[in-house]
Parts: structure tokens; C-alpha cells; sequence
């Protein structure tokens, strides 16, 4: 079966990656690794790099890593490729190390944005990274981005900086920082590379290595999709293009009089500085019948003016004027008929005539040609109506197929330049990306970083290279459109879908070669697992489309939800020899997933491996509508349907839901109602979620701006409901966490202050019990470990302080049988805090 992807217009538009001539450098062969040392280079018989790849992660060898798909794809089409990794960054020596590159220096902040994975939501510093050996925080700069681009050309001023990653695709304009908390310039000023990559690089980076070793500038590629770059005033590669302005919202449109209905038509058009043609006409019509009597007038012409437009209320035929013009005219038509011609309307011959349209459209200029002037970094850093409608423009401007160019002017006088960013590169077909996938990897880290023992897993482990050791990508992209999520942005929404074939080739390298392997497969995913295959029923369709989502507020009716293709390679990759189970770790997107029973059944019998995690969110429309995710009734349905096929497979299994708090649009009302459905329920949430406005992400600009980007920007536009402020977002985390004692006084409070105390109580149908026990107030980040246990001090009694029941005085027994708590005999035990 073919993927949708494979016979769209997309498989047909551009250079197939394979097609490029091998540069020279290919008589090198393959590397087991690529070199990260001067020793390295000279085993392999290299006396200079033609790349070298600048990176804030460990280097490891493997598809899921960024630096690793581009040096091997690199590699690949001949050129020789270096990797910096995680350099030391207060100097530009470090940079040197691998000599001066013959054509350009890649560089990347990593597989995650620097400033992301330095600070948590609340801007505290994490001391772990999960893309450095040992799980230590620290080995990357904040806005790395910026520091190598910046080390790179103090070391050789004039090698090109190609800037990439997914930290460079979400600054490409002008974007709000959460972390300074004010709107920042475009990552391309601000670094001085001379091109950035964003989006899936392959296609562009390719290119652009070809192009440079055929002596050709960076200057001049201009025209290379996915890319953006700086152009000054008076650019002559700007020219003959066609600029729609989009720097301004609320254009006033023609203003309208207010008319006295009490007027005559006549005063209504001397009123508007015309007068009325009938009047007009039958007066001079009677001063030539005097002046001529007996003869024949003789006129210049008919007179000319303007006719007001009609008053409600008002007939222009039904006055006695009319009646009047009515009898002149038949006398004298005879006379007049030779002189006086009536006015003739004709087409525009400038516009194109229609049969749909029979006075012709306004013709448009071609897409591909076209380009959007986005408001100025001046202008959206001052005003959060333009940051809002420039980040909405963006966002319609994300299809390929369809997408224009924008440009978006930094600074004035002698500093003004534009930032010009091209369409959206064209995703790879399944072919390419089979090519990409089937590269020569090593899969494990560069030996660089073992232990004493040679191995990688223990003090120098790599938590990231961990969780993806037994696992296969099986596609790209996803159209769910969510807000707060930045994988559209990054990858786009179009899905790019690997074969059959190659996915089972991945499975058995991993079988056959990689240390460790005890017949277990992590997961078979990508950005959304049961995304594989499914795309849109019309190429026509597909290339056109401006929806941010396919997915909601409903599936769209063009999108094809077979996933006969997934059931299909699952079947075949669990009786594969050696392999024992196949897990489904990636999120799954169950409002897709209910659309087939039968992959439910599949999943559900042979994949879950007792948990599955899946994202409703939330439970409130609010916020469910900003973050463009469905109601809480697909989970229901999805909840159905999972336990049924978990009852009929023999299996106890649970299912695991994440909700986000403090997303713009959310009341306290919103979290309370979700705290509620969570103990209803019996779920108490551990890996807690506070909203974290990533750069570009549509509810960022909500977050920035109070404004909705999902609907038309104006100044009178819908206002969002923004959780600003730590103790705001703090008590939305406690709602989510409900359970905690910790969050019982904050909880307390608020529910007093909203007027919901009956929620405090010790029944079962209250959210948070009356008393409080003794707690330490300690939490421990689930990112370290995947629970979190709320530790109880036993306390020592104080001298002079009374314990009661509610200040920790542990049960005690009499001796009569009974349990007496805190001296009061009769009493049952306490319940430990948090017990149900």
C-alpha cells in the first residue's frame, strides 16, 4: 500500500535526495564514527573536514539524535563530517579542534531548545541534563544557539555558519522569550549565521553543501526552501517579487454619512457635494426649449454627475421630477436623440472577465512569488495585537504546498534589514526517508564517553540515548495542531511515513547488534503513535489546506483513519525471531484511535505493558478549546474500549492520563472541576505538567498577548484568561495534585475565597480533608524519578506545644482493644495523610 504522502503532489516537487552527484571526498568510505578528534581524523586518513557539526548534546550515533541524521546524510553524499560536541564555550579554541572546515560550519543547540532544557516552568535550574553523560546539568550554554554561532566565527571568520535545530526553528522571527520575559529579534540577527535551517533539514542541507562545494556563495542561495536569512535595502535578489502587506490589523474601510430621512434626494446629494441627474437633466432640457423655440438644441453633451446612493425609505422614480422628466423626454427624444448620447459601462480590460464573475476578479499574484510582510520586530515588541496577528499569519503560512514567503524588517535607518524566511521545505517520501533511517549508524554512543569497563551504563549513561536504545521512529509530523505544542512548527503537519520493510531492517539491527538487548522493544512511534500512514484522501486537497488541525474541533472528513497499515507492522514485527514484546511508549492520540476497534484491540492485547500514557489535557471545555484538543467524551469512549479489550485479553491494565495546568484560557473554576473528575475518578496525578510557553507556539502568543491567534486578530478580539503570577500557577499545580498535604492550605484558601468550601471536609465526595498532617513540604521532580513520595517527619513532642490529632500525635492503644487517638478513647485510628 502506498502512504498518502507518496502520491501527493509533495513526492513530485522536489530533487529527490538521492540524486545528487557524490562529492570527491566519498573515495573515503564510511566511518564507524564520525570524528570528534584530530586522532580520529588521521585514522581515517583525513587531513581536513569539508563540515563540521557544532552541537549542545553528547554525540550519539543513532537516528533519533539530529546531529547524527545530518553528518550521516552528509556523509553519504561524500562529504567528510566533523562533530564538536557539547565544546567548552567561554573561548573560541575549542572550536578549532577538528581545524578550519572547507565549507561550513552546522550548528545546533541540540535535540532540545538550550533554555528549555536549563529551566523548568517555573524558572528554577535544573541540575540534570538528559543529553549529557552522567544525566549533568551545565554542559550547554543558555541560548546556545547563539554562543557557538558566535565561538564559530571568532574561530574562522569567513567559513559560512548554516544555524539548524529545533531551538533555531522556533526563534526564526521575532518571538516572546519566557525566560526575559520580553520579545527578542529573530535567532538569525541575533546569531549572524549567514542561513537558518528550520523544519526537517535534509533537502536544504543537502543543497546547500553542494552548492558551496561548487564554488558558489551563501550569499546567493536565496531560493532554497526551509531557510532564512537576512536581506538588506536595495537587494537585488529581492527583486520581482510581490509584497502583501500584513503589517497592520483594523484597516478602516469607507466611512458612511449618517442621512436625515426627513431630506429630499435632491438635499441628500447636494449634502454629499452632488446633485441629483433627473432634476439636472429636466432643467436643462426646459432652458433649451425656451432658448430654441422652434428649433433644434444643440448640447456639448449630457450632463455628468454624481448619483448618490439610494436613502432608504425614498424611490427615485416616485417623484413629480420623474413625471416631469418623463413627459421632456418624449417631446424632445426626436430632437435630442441625434446629440445626446447615454452613458455606456464596459469592462475593466485590465481585469480578467469571468462567467462566474462577469465583471472580472482582482487578479492575484502567484504564490510562489509572493511574499508576506510580517508587522516589524519594532512594532510587535511594543504592541501585542501585531505579536498576536503576526503569529497567526505564520501559522496559516505552514503548508507546503501552499505556504508563501515572509519577511519581517528588524531595526532603522542604517540598521534596518529583513528577515526573509521561504516556504516550508517539502517532506521526504517514503523512499527518502527510508534513506535516511537506513544510513550507517553505530546506535550507541561515541565510545568517548564509556566508563573504565567500556560500557555506557552506568556513571556515564545517557538518559536520553536510554529511553530510545530499543526503540524505532516509524514517521514524522503531526497534524493535531495542539497550541502549546511545537512539533508542527518544528516538523510540520504533513506525515512522513517510513516502510514496512524498513522499520522491520531497524528492528533486527537492533536485535543483532546492539549490547543489552533482551528481546524488548521500547516502542515502535514517533511524535504521535498511531499517526503512521494516515494522511489526507486528496492530494488536491492536501496541497491547499490552511487548517491548523486535522483533528479538531472534529476528524476532518478527508483525513483517511485506517490503520490497517500499523496493525499490519505490528503483527509482523512481534513474530519476528528474538523478539519477545513490542511496547507502544509514544503518546497516542485516542480520538484518532476510536475510529478503528480493531487497532484499539491490537494495541491493547499484545502492547501495553500494564500502563498507557494518553493526553486528554484536561476536562473543561475553556481550555480544551485553546489548546485545540477534543472533549473529555473521546477519552471516555477510548476508556470503553480499552478496558473492554483488556478484560477479554486476561490483562489488568491501567490507563495513564497527563493534564496540563496553567494553560492560558483555564479558570480556577476549570482546574477545581478537573481536580474533582481526578478523584471521581481515582487518578492522582504525579508527573504534573505547568504550561511552559515555548517560542512560536500558538498559546505562547496567547500567553504574551491575551489575545486568541486561532480566531481573526483585531483589536476588539477575544480576550484569554492568562495564568500570570507564581502563586496563580502554583495553586493550578496543587489542584492537579490534590492528594498532596502539602497543597492542602493553598487549596483551603482558595476554595474558601471562591465560595467552594463545601469541597473541605473528611467524606469521600469532599476534595481536601479538614485537618492537616504534619508534612515537610519536600517534592521531588518526576524527571529524576518517575514517583514522588511525600515524606512525613515523625515528630518529637515540643515542650509546651499540645499534640492533637490534627498536629501528628500518633494513635495509641490502652490496652482495652481499642485504638485511642490522641486521648480520646473510643476513637478509631488515623488514616495515614493521603490514604483514601
Amino acid at each position: 500500500m502506498k502512504s498518502p504522502v507518496d502520491v501527493s503532489f509533495f513526492a513530485r516537487s522536489a530533487k529527490p535526495l538521492t540524486s545528487y552527484r557524490k562529492y570527491w571526498a566519498a573515495r573515503f568510505g564510511t566511518a564507524k564514527f564520525l570524528p570528534t578528534s584530530r586522532a580520529e581524523m588521521d585514522a581515517l586518513g583525513w587531513d581536513s573536514c569539508d563540515i563540521i557539526i557544532v552541537t549542545g548534546d553528547a554525540y550519539v550515533d543513532h537516528p533519533s539524535f539530529g546531529m547524527a541524521v545530518i553528518g550521516r546524510m552528509l556523509e553519504a553524499q561524500g562529504f567528510r563530517v566533523g562533530i564538536i560536541a557539547q565544546p567548552e564555550w567561554q573561548s573560541a579554541e575549542p572550536f578549532k579542534v577538528l581545524g578550519k572546515p572547507n565549507l561550513f560550519y552546522g550548528v545546533t543547540a541540540g535535540n532540545m531548545d538550550s533554555m528549555i532544557n536549563r529551566y523548568t516552568a517555573d524558572h528554577k535550574i535544573r541540575s540534570d541534563d538528559a543529553y549529557t553523560p552522567g544525566d549533568i546539568g551545565g554542559k550547554r550554554p543558555d541560548r546556545a544557539a547563539l554562543v557557538y554561532s558566535q565561538r564559530c566565527r571568532e574561530a574562522y571568520k569567513d567559513v559560512p555558519i548554516i544555524l539548524g535545530g529545533i531551538e533555531g526553528s522556533l526563534r526564526r522571527i521575532a518571538h516572546y522569550d519566557y525566560w526575559s520575559d520580553k520579545v527578542r529579534r529573530s535567532v538569525v540577527v541575533d546569531s549572524k549565521c549567514d542561513l537558518l535551517l528550520y523544519g526537517n533539514a535534509e533537502r536544504a542541507i543537502v543543497e546547500i553543501a553542494h552548492r558551496l562545494a561548487a564554488k558558489e556563495t551563501v550569499a546567493t542561495m536565496t531560493d532554497i526552501r526551509g531557510t532564512a536569512f537576512i536581506r538588506r535595502a536595495g537587494d537585488d535578489t529581492a527583486q520581482g517579487w510581490f509584497e502583501i502587506d500584513s503589517t497592520s490589523v483594523d484597516a478602516p474601510g469607507r466611512v458612511e454619512a449618517h442621512v436625515n430621512p426627513y431630506m429630499m434626494i435632491s438635499d441628500v446629494a447636494k449634502e454629499q457635494g452632488a446633485t441629483c441627474a433627473r432634476e439636472d437633466e429636466a432643467e436643462a432640457v426646459a432652458k433649451d426649449a425656451e432658448a430654441h423655440a422652434g428649433s433644434v438644441p444643440v448640447r456639448s453633451g449630457p450632463v455628468l454627475s454624481v448619483r448618490p446612493e439610494p436613502v432608504e425609505g425614498f424611490s427615485m422614480a416616485s417623484t413629480s421630477s420623474a413625471r416631469t422628466e418623463k413627459g421632456l423626454t418624449e417631446k424632445f427624444r426626436g430632437e435630442l436623440g441625434a446629440t445626446i448620447k447615454p452613458l455606456t459601462f464596459v469592462p475593466n480590460p485590465s481585469l480578467p472577465s469571468t462567467i462566474a464573475s462577469p465583471q472580472g476578479r482582482i487578479k492575484v499574484p502567484p504564490r510562489d512569488r509572493s511574499v508576506i510582510r510580517l508587522p516589524s520586530y519594532e512594532q510587535v515588541k511594543s504592541d501585542p495585537v501585531l505579536y498576536a496577528h503576526a503569529n497567526r499569519v505564520l501559522h496559516l503560512e505552514t503548508n507546503p504546498g501552499n505556504a508563501r514567503a515572509l519577511v519581517q524588517a528588524h531595526g532603522t535607518g542604517a540598521t534596518a534589514r529583513d528577515v526573509w524566511i521561504t516556504p516550508p521545505p517539502i517532506p521526504l517520501t517514503t523512499a527518502e526517508m527510508d534513506y535516511v533511517f537506513d544510513l550507517p549508524y553505530a546506535r550507541s554512543p561515541h565510545p568517548s564517553y564509556a566508563d573504565e569497563n567500556g560500557s555506557h551504563d552506568h556513571a556515564t549513561k545517557i538518559p536520553a540515548w536510554e529511553m530510545i536504545r530499543f526503540s524505532v521512529n516509524i514517521m514524522r509530523g503531526c497534524f493535531g495542531g495542539c497550541t502549546f505544542c511545537s512539533i508542527t512548527e518544528h516538523e510540520g503537519r504533513i506525515i512522513q511515513s517510513r516502510s514496512e520493510d524498513s522499520v522491520i531492517r531497524e528492528i533486527e539491527a537492533i536485535r543483532d547488534t546492539v549490547k543489552g538487548f533482551t528481546g524488548a522493544i521500547s516502542d515502535l512511534g514517533g511524535p504521535t503513535a498511531n499517526m503512521y500512514r494516515i494522511g489526507c484522501k486528496s492530494p488536491e486537497i492536501e496541497s491547499a489546506c490552511r487548517k491548523p488541525s486535522c483533528v479538531y474541533p472534529g476528524i476532518c472528513p478527508n483525513l483517511n483513519t485506517d490503520h490497517n497499515p500499523l496493525i499490519k507492522m505490528y503483527r509482523r514485527a512481534r513474530a519476528l525471531k528474538g523478539v519477545k514484546k513490542i511496547l507502544i511508549s509514544s503518546g497516542l492520540r485516542y480520538d484518532l484511535a476510536v475510529q478503528s476497534p480493531e487497532y484499539v484491540k491490537e494495541l491493547v492485547t499484545h502492547h501495553v505493558g500494564g500502563y498507557l500514557k494518553i493526553a486528554p489535557e484536561h476536562t473543561e471545555q475553556g481550555p480544551l478549546t485553546k489548546m485545540m484538543k477534543p472533549g473529555i467524551g473521546s477519552y471516555d469512549k477510548f476508556k470503553q474500549l480499552f478496558e473492554k479489550y483488556s478484560l477479554e485479553a486476561g490483562k489488568k491494565q491501567f490507563l495513564i492520563p497527563y493534564f496540563i495546568a496553567a494553560h492560558p484560557g483555564t479558570s480556577d473554576d476549570d482546574m477545581m472541576h478537573l481536580a474533582q473528575w481526578l478523584k471521581k475518578n481515582g487518578f492522582r496525578a504525579d508527573q504534573v505538567q505547568t504550561f511552559y510557553p515555548s517560542p512560536m507556539a500558538t498559546a505562547t502568543a496567547m500567553y504574551h498577548t491575551s489575545k486568541n491567534p486561532l480566531r481573526k486578530i483585531t483589536r476588539d478580539s477575544e480576550t484569554v484568561d492568562i495564568v500570570r503570577g507564581e502563586k496563580r500557577r502554583r495553586l493550578h499545580k496543587a489542584f492537579l495534585r490534590y492528594h498532596d498535604p502539602n497543597n492542602w492550605p493553598l487549596l483551603r484558601e482558595a476554595l474558601k475565597t471562591m465560595g467552594r468550601a463545601d469541597l473541605i471536609g473528611n467524606g469521600k465526595h469532599h476534595l481536601i480533608p479538614t485537618f492537616q498532617p504534619l508534612v515537610d513540604g519536600s517534592y521531588q521532580s518526576a524527571r529524576r524519578k518517575n514517583s514522588t513520595t511525600v515524606a512525613l517527619k515523625t515528630t518529637a513532642p515540643v515542650k509546651g506545644r499540645i499534640l492533637t490529632q490534627h498536629t501528628g500525635l500518633p494513635p495509641r492503644d490502652n490496652g482495652s482493644g481499642k485504638v485511642v487517638a490522641g486521648g480520646k478513647p473510643g476513637r478509631k485510628p488515623l488514616r495515614p495523610a493521603g490514604s483514601r
